[in-house]
């Protein structure tokens, strides 16, 4: 009897820590933006302040689905997007809170507009103006159909 306790708490441990967080846009949406000027480009930007439910995922392992993008058009920059592209970010007048920039480990064969799952690392970025807020490390991903 001892001996299974020891395997079911094991076994529970295993899905505990090789869990990921699966994520809504929800989270997301924790954190206000102000805007300063960055001498280097001369430019205003928005400079993120992230909430504690975001900040409570960074550096963990997460899953989210979304609309799959490549703003680059030849795979240098991905980006997974609450909204198609017509009404991402970048095109359609969204906020920063909804796009997140995809570091895959294997370069995908995603189209724009696909919506995806992708799972990986969380970084919070609130510096590096030449990427995203949001971004997933180490990430790989699935088509939903």
């Amino acid at each position: 009897m001892n001996r299974k306790n020891i395997i079911i708490f094991l076994i529970f441990m295993c899905n505990y820590i090789l869990a990921q967080e699966k994520l809504t846009w929800k989270e997301f949406s924790d954190v206000t933006f102000k805007s300063e000027y960055n001498t280097l480009y001369k430019a205003s930007y928005l400079v993120p302040t992230f909430g504690k439910v975001i900040k409570s995922y960074e550096g963990k392992k997460i899953k989210i689905k979304g609309y799959f993008i490549d703003i680059s058009g030849d795979g240098e920059m991905l980006i997974l997007s609450k909204n198609p592209m017509a009404a991402c970010y970048f095109c359609g007048g969204s906020g920063p809170e909804s796009i997140i920039e995809i570091a895959f480990q294997k370069p995908p064969s995603f189209k724009t507009d696909e919506v995806i799952e992708v799972e990986g690392i969380l970084k919070l970025n609130n510096e590096d103006v030449e990427h995203c807020n949001y971004i997933l490390e180490k990430a790989s991903g699935i088509l939903i159909d």
